[in-house]
């Protein structure tokens, strides 16, 4: 249970860093003329802020793994 519970704190913080630096990756050099903000706040809420909770999640789980036995 200890090591879901910071699994799942690593897991937060891995969404909100990653929608944040791809928020401002995608704002700074997207193509787009049109809707560049609109594009920048879906892609990083629903792409990339999930691909870092799920990246981060399953690497503080292996981490809160070995290093609380």
């Amino acid at each position: 249970m200890k090591s879901f519970g910071i699994a799942l704190i690593a897991g937060i913080a891995g969404y909100v860093i990653a929608a944040s630096l791809s928020y401002f990756l995608i704002g700074k050099f997207s193509s787009n003329g049109h809707d560049r903000s609109v594009e920048a706040s879906m892609t990083s809420i629903f792409v990339f802020g999930p691909i870092g909770f799920i990246l981060s999640f399953i690497s503080g789980y292996i981490w809160a793994k070995n290093t609380f036995p």
